[in-house]
């Protein structure tokens, strides 16, 4: 085969975000490809090992992958991107740069491989229903299907829309309960990351910090006495993400959620998102009444043990 894969050094980071922007099929993804890599790249390889791998013919790049270690547990390998020009694709591209993958991820402790997402760090769940050619190839791969998410989008295109109905009657009721709703500062961290971890447990604390002080992102918080209640959060992975949240139970039923949840696609309104995608959604019902929010995007999740390649 004429294609070399080789690993790509961070200086090939624009030519990855060009080819994402050219090979991502879905439109919301082509526009947010640079937030995508350096997501998967940049930020995630703080704190895990990142594999970027380049797939070249005749010296230009025309597919790339990001895979990394789970930070939870070395021995899961995941797939975090591929992408491949359009011009080269049923031409084995995606086929090399998984297979180089899954020997790279071996060698750094993997014995499993999963094309699903890794937090803190993901893009998506898995493999989006409608990247029909990569769910087959999935398939051809020897890649087992092991659970479906979805999400759940907020119309944000328009003044009347559910999702930013006004959340100031809420609030003066919240606070006739002694509640404060407001924007968390980085100086909140701490507090939001240990009431994150006793609460919820998994990496919603990492989520927490790459969505307090950063551009394209941000928290709210509802506190009473000093003690936190609950967050959301939106913008860690992706500006047009939305999440995580999260109540402490004995503030469920209050309505802290749903004014968590408005305040954050207001933010989002005003960074000029006109359809917040509310990721890995649990309580559909919640979504649904609080902001009007539909099931829309579908994702597959996948895995392979290597032992069996």
């Amino acid at each position: 085969m004429d294609l070399e894969i080789v690993e790509l050094s961070p200086d090939r980071l624009p030519a990855v975000v060009e080819l994402c922007g050219r090979a991502l099929d879905l439109p919301e993804d082509a526009t947010e490809a640079p937030a995508i890599v350096d997501v998967l790249w940049s930020r995630a390889a703080t704190d895990r090992p990142v594999v970027a791998l380049g797939a070249y013919r005749e010296g230009r790049l025309t597919g790339v992958l990001i895979g990394s270690l789970s930070g939870r547990d070395g021995s899961h390998g995941h797939v975090d991107l591929v992408a491949v020009d359009p011009a080269q694709r049923r031409r084995g591209v995606g086929r090399a740069l998984l297979s180089y993958a899954e020997e790279k991820l071996a060698t750094l402790g993997a014995v499993e491989v999963l094309l699903a997402g890794n937090p803190p760090y993901y893009a998506w769940p898995g493999i989006d229903v409608r990247y029909t050619p990569a769910v087959c190839a999935a398939q051809a791969l020897g890649y087992t299907q092991d659970r479906t998410a979805w999400n759940m989008t907020a119309d944000l295109s328009y003044d009347g829309s559910p999702a930013l109905r006004t959340t100031a009657p809420a609030e003066e009721r919240l606070a006739g309960e002694g509640v404060t709703v407001r924007r968390a500062e980085p100086a909140d961290l701490p507090a939001l990351a240990a009431f994150a971890r006793s609460v919820f447990g998994g990496t919603w604390d990492a989520e927490l910090a790459g969505s307090v002080g950063r551009e394209l992102a941000g928290c709210h918080l509802a506190e009473r006495g000093g003690e936190v209640l609950g967050f959301a959060a939106w913008g860690s992975s992706r500006p047009s993400w939305f999440g995580p949240m999260g109540t402490a139970p004995a503030a469920e039923g209050s309505g802290v959620g749903g004014v968590l949840l408005r305040r954050c696609l207001a933010d989002q309104r005003a960074a000029g998102v006109t359809a917040a995608q509310i990721g890995w959604v649990g309580p559909v019902r919640f979504y649904s009444g609080s902001a009007g929010a539909r099931i829309e995007r579908v994702f597959f999740l996948y895995r392979r043990t290597l032992a069996d390649r």
